[in-house]
C-alpha cells in the first residue's frame, strides 16, 4: 500500500510544533505495523472546518492521479470538522482511497453513512441535469448552424494551449509559505494570468517529477 501521512494542528502557536511531531511518529510506526510505502508527508496549521487548506489540495490531487491508496491521520478529527469533514471524505471515497488512524481502518458513522448516500444521489442527478443542458444546447446551436470543428483550436496540439507559467517562482513562493491563491494573485501581477487550481497543480507536476527523478538517479 501507498501511503500518505496528513498531520494537522488548528493554531499557529509554536507549542503545535510538538504536536505535529508527535503526530508524524506516531503514524509512521502505523505504516510500518501495516507495510505501507510512505510517499509523502503532509503537516499544516489549519482549522478543521476550513477547506481551503494547501495539504488537502496536495491529496486530492494525489488521490486523482492515483498516487497513493491511503490516508494516515491520528484520528478522524485531523482530516477535518464538521461539513469539512463530509465533503473530504466524499471525495476520499470517490477515489478509492482508505483512511487509517492510529487505531485502525476508519469506518464511517453511521450518520456519516446516511449523509454520503445522499451526496452521492444529489450529485448524480446533478451531473444528469448539467449533461442534458449541454446537450440541448448543443443541439439548438448546430440546428442554427454552429459547426463544432471551425470552432477547435489548437487542434494539431490535441487540445487547449497550455499555459506558460514561472515554475521556479512558483517553488520559491511556495517555500515562503504563500498559498495557491495568493501564488496566483502574486503572478498575475507580474503578467501571468493562472487559477489557483493550475498554479497548484504545476507545482504537484513539479513535486512528483523531482520524486521520481530522485527515486530514479543512482
Amino acid at each position: 500500500m501507498k501511503a500518505v501521512i496528513y498531520c494537522r494542528v488548528s493554531t499557529e502557536k509554536e507549542s503545535q510544533y510538538s504536536s505535529l511531531e508527535r503526530q508524524k511518529e506516531e503514524l509512521m510506526a502505523v505504516a510500518h505495523q501495516y507495510s505501507m510505502d510512505v510517499v509523502r508527508t503532509i503537516e499544516e496549521q489549519a482549522s478543521g472546518y476550513d477547506l481551503d487548506r494547501d495539504g488537502i489540495f496536495d491529496i486530492m490531487e494525489m488521490a486523482k492521479n492515483k498516487r497513493f491508496d491511503t490516508l494516515l491521520v491520528i484520528d478522524d478529527t485531523r482530516l477535518g470538522r464538521g461539513n469539512a469533514k463530509i465533503a473530504l471524505l466524499h471525495q476520499l471515497l470517490k477515489y478509492n482511497i482508505k483512511i487509517f488512524t492510529f487505531h485502525g481502518e476508519y469506518k464511517l458513522q453511521e450518520a456519516e453513512s446516511m449523509v454520503l448516500e445522499i451526496v452521492g444521489v444529489v450529485e448524480e442527478y446533478q451531473r444528469k441535469l448539467h449533461n442534458l443542458k449541454i446537450k440541448r444546447g448543443m443541439q439548438k446551436a448546430i440546428k442554427n448552424g454552429y459547426n463544432p470543428e471551425l470552432n477547435l483550436k489548437n487542434r494539431q496540439n490535441g487540445g487547449r494551449e497550455r499555459k506558460e507559467l514561472p515554475i521556479n517562482e512558483i517553488i520559491r513562493l511556495r517555500r515562503m509559505n504563500l498559498t495557491f491563491k495568493e501564488i496566483a494573485t502574486t503572478l498575475k501581477g507580474l503578467g501571468y494570468e493562472a487559477s489557483k487550481a493550475t498554479v497548484h497543480r504545476r507545482y504537484i507536476e513539479y513535486i512528483e517529477s523531482n520524486d521520481s527523478k530522485a527515486r530514479n538517479s543512482p
